[in-house]
């Protein structure tokens, strides 16, 4: 049965009671944040991380940061911080070791979700943030199912509430195409790493 994450949401940004805690938000693109923020920013004091070693080469890496900074910039956002996370490529290759040949949404997947929140966590530990987040559930095809139970681990582990979410739920998703176009952001075609990019149609 699955479980509605963007209910759970709204359930704990109600029990805020006006507090705006501090949420340490993952992001992994501009066009998946721009919706994402709309729905957080006005809770929480929202701080990003960008760090995503799964995208190759390092110049769609730095594009996308880029991207990002130009979100905050036309969305009036500047005064959200970015952190960037290290370019460790190396780590993602380490996860996603002999599962090279997976199919996208698979292993290879789960273990790549699992690092960049592992990261995610640690980093809300040391910054002592009030919860962690990911951007990733906006997206149709990332499962939020799966990226909820990871999240809901790493809280166990590291001790800071992980916010639950499914961002694509209320046309979330719908909402990051509309924007991504008013701010003519960027938009990929695919995840980021070597693997996914194989993936995509011949001509």
């Amino acid at each position: 049965m699955k479980i509605d994450y963007n209910r759970l949401m709204e359930e704990q940004i109600a029990s805020l009671d006006g507090a705006r805690p501090r949420l340490l938000l993952h992001i992994c693109c501009a066009p998946c944040g721009s919706a994402v923020l709309e729905r957080v920013c006005p809770f929480f004091d929202v701080t990003l991380y960008y760090d995503n070693p799964n995208i190759m080469p390092e110049e769609e890496y730095r594009k996308r940061e880029g991207e990002i900074r130009k979100l905050l910039r036309l969305s009036g956002r500047e005064d959200v911080p970015l952190i960037e996370g290290p370019y460790d490529t190396g780590a993602f290759f380490d996860a996603a070791r002999g599962l090279e040949d997976q199919p996208e949404g698979g292993a290879r997947c789960e273990a790549c979700f699992r690092l960049r929140l592992a990261r995610t966590a640690e980093l809300a530990r040391e910054g002592g943030f009030a919860f962690f987040c990911s951007t990733l559930t906006v997206s149709p095809h990332k499962n939020a199912q799966l990226i909820n139970r990871i999240g809901e681990e790493l809280a166990r582990e590291t001790g800071v509430p992980w916010l639950p979410s499914d961002f694509k739920k209320k046309d979330g998703y719908l909402r990051s195409i509309r924007l991504s176009r008013e701010y003519g952001l960027y938009r990929q075609c695919f995840c980021g790493c070597p693997f996914s990019r194989w993936d995509l149609p011949r001509e």
